[in-house]
């Protein structure tokens, strides 16, 4: 049995057990699609589907997200958009197979739903709802104009893998330390059942003849990412390209058993899971994966792999609920322990970090990577902010809005919550979380074969010496024609020995 055909008798059962026809509350409902861009497990379509007449689904292109930061970068950058854009392609599509459609919009949310709402005479707007400031003020913004109209609003919680309502303590006393809050969840919470794809959707096609152009990148002052044959794989936007790599990692490739012993890998397709792109976007959903990772456990094997990956869920659960809880707080610089600002804040350092030319290969190498394909592994990730911030002492702010710009699969909350943790100004109850660099090159990268496939300046140099050209001599570097200063940078920094 493949994946699409288990969904199939999971839907069957979910609809003989929720009896979901109910009676129709609304005449036409706008679905607002956010970062809920799938059909499986979207309770928010589900629920309109359940209570509209007439579904209307909505994406609405809001130029806030397009533009830059206060450091320059674009908030979305070329590798999120291209991702963005193929994923609301292939939502209209899944729609359209529905005899529905996809609607695109240009502008805020908050103005243009509630304008489209009057034209069609919707008389309900359905959303998800976001945690993080801007979201919220969206949310808060569009509730009140919709209900100054006489409009409705609904939103549904969705992003998680444990419903907010289901946690065994208020929003506001979730545990700032993780371990406590991942072993309450496990104890006295439950993951809810997903929801199946709707069964109908009626879609009022003579109001609206015409739905709408999926813009070019060019639109947002974006080019579109070259091909890169270093790449760990092809990252395709939308739902049925997320399914695929379930199905792919899954169960053609079996490779959820040594999910733990290869996670932390850093060459190739299938040392972890990499559904992390699809997730951030919602193309699927936390609810889906444990559902597969269950019936991998029944039907393959059960193990400490086959855990550890719902492990990494709640991690990201958490930060979920650590940004609900804190607000703003997670995004200044004292984080949400209000440490005093001690930070550096020099621009040509952060420069030579971004571009990857620090002069310590283990460090370029990951952040080549990202610059050129829009990924870096978990191990990376955790070993370049760790650089940035202890070795280099730059702001981690800086790193947190590089990573927002560049990273395909970036998630406001744990991109924010992961480099408060590195900062030190988030939930960690170590102080000073140090990655040795050598150390971790050493674990990680003993052959050397990562930095040569990124660095390929110095990949003559054999074995582990890659990872630390400034102790050869000038003339065995010469022989291998490496000038440091010129062919390859000198360290920013002396690093600790590990030999």
């Amino acid at each position: 049995m493949n994946f699409q055909e288990n969904e199939f008798l999971n839907s069957t059962k979910h609809y003989a057990s929720t009896g979901c026809f109910a009676s129709m509350k609304y005449r036409r409902i706008i679905v607002w699609f956010r970062n809920d861009l799938r059909l499986l497990d979207n309770e928010t379509l589900f629920k309109a589907s359940e209570m509209g007449s007439e579904i209307i689904p909505v994406y609405c292109f809001d130029p806030r997200h397009f533009e830059k930061t206060e450091l320059g970068f674009p908030k979305i950058g070329a590798f999120r958009a291209k991702f963005l854009f193929e994923s609301i392609e292939d939502l209209r599509t899944q729609l359209r197979e529905k005899e529905a459609d996809l609607l695109l919009l240009r502008g805020k949310p908050e103005e243009e739903l509630v304008t489209l709402a009057e034209r069609l005479k919707a008389d309900a707007i359905f959303f998800s709802r976001e945690v993080t400031a801007e979201e919220r003020r969206v949310d808060r913004s569009l509730e009140k104009v919709s209900w100054s109209k006489g409009i409705a609003t609904e939103s549904f919680w969705q992003s998680t893998l444990y419903h907010i309502d289901d946690l065994p303590f208020p929003i506001n006393q979730t545990p700032e330390i993780f371990t406590q809050f991942r072993k309450n969840v496990e104890k006295l919470s439950e993951v809810r059942a997903s929801y199946p794809h709707p069964k109908k959707l009626n879609f009022p096609r003579n109001l609206i003849p015409i739905s709408g152009e999926v813009p070019e990148m060019e639109t947002y002052g974006l080019e579109e990412p070259g091909f890169v044959r270093e790449k760990v794989m092809e990252f395709d936007g939308g739902e049925r390209a997320g399914l695929g790599r379930i199905q792919s990692y899954f169960w053609d490739g079996d490779h959820l058993k040594s999910y733990k012993e290869t996670r932390n890998g850093l060459i190739g397709a299938d040392y972890s899971s990499k559904f992390s792109p699809w997730l951030a976007l919602g193309c699927i959903s936390p609810r889906v994966i444990y559902e597969e990772v269950k019936r991998y456990e029944k039907e393959r094997k059960k193990n400490q792999s086959t855990y550890w990956l719902v492990f990494e869920l709640i991690w990201r659960d958490y930060f979920r609920f650590i940004c609900k809880k804190h607000g703003d707080q997670v995004f200044h610089i004292g984080g949400i322990k209000n440490t005093k600002d001690s930070w550096r804040r020099d621009s040509a350092d952060f420069q030579r970090w971004c571009e990857g030319q620090t002069g310590v290969p283990f460090v370029d190498a990951n952040m080549r990577e990202l610059k050129l394909t829009g990924f870096m592994s978990n191990r990376g990730r955790q070993n370049v902010a760790s650089f940035l911030v202890n070795d280099l002492g730059i702001d981690w702010t800086w790193g947190a809005s590089y990573f927002e710009s560049q990273l395909i699969d970036y998630d406001v909350c744990s991109n924010w919550g992961n480099w408060m943790y590195v900062g030190g100004v988030g939930n960690d109850p170590r102080e000073n979380r140090y990655f040795n660099i050598l150390r971790q090159a050493k674990n990680y990268d003993k052959n050397g074969d990562y930095v040569r496939l990124w660095v390929p300046e110095i990949s003559k140099i054999k074995g582990f010496g890659i990872q630390y050209p400034w102790e050869f001599s000038t003339s065995k570097l010469n022989e291998k024609g490496i000038q440091l200063d010129k062919t390859y940078p000198q360290p920013m920094v002396k690093l600790e020995g590990v030999f």
